[in-house]
Parts: C-alpha cells; sequence; structure tokens
C-alpha cells in the first residue's frame, strides 16, 4: 500500500495541557543548550574536540526541530476538570 507525504503531513495528535508544556520546555532547553554548545567550539583548539561540538550542537537543533514539528502537528486537548454530569 502506498502512502503519499501529505496523507502523513497531515497525521494529528491530540496532547494533555500537561505534555504540552512539557515538550515546550524541553524544546526551551534543546535551543539554548545548542546556542551555548555552539559558541563554545571557537573556545576549542582540538580538531576531534571542535567535531564532536559540531556533532552535538546538530544533534540538539535537530531534536528541537523533531519536538517543534510534533507541537506544530498537535492539538492540546481540552481537559474537563470538575465537571461531572
Amino acid at each position: 500500500m502506498f502512502h503519499d507525504c501529505d496523507s502523513r503531513c497531515e497525521e494529528s495528535f491530540e496532547i494533555s495541557p500537561h505534555f504540552r508544556r512539557t515538550l515546550e520546555e524541553r524544546l526551551a532547553r534543546l535551543e539554548s543548550d545548542a546556542d551555548w554548545d555552539e559558541a563554545q567550539i571557537e573556545h576549542l583548539t582540538h580538531s576531534d574536540h571542535v567535531r564532536r561540538q559540531r556533532r552535538l550542537v546538530a544533534a540538539e537543533r535537530a531534536e528541537a526541530l523533531r519536538l517543534r514539528i510534533f507541537l506544530d502537528r498537535s492539538r492540546t486537548r481540552e481537559e474537563w476538570i470538575g465537571l461531572r454530569g
């Protein structure tokens, strides 16, 4: 069976507000860590250290992008606290 990209791109998830906040906080930490780690590259002198640091920054940015895409495709579930019929 063939699935095209359009059907996968329209896939949506429903997540709780708490889970969304947790992911948003993780995303902010990843982006901040990537910025800090990237700034440290200029202080490194050994080429292997520079290479590993660049790979770390790339991994942090890739994970941040993955989370951002997930959040963009997600809806926040309405929570019905204290309402009983």
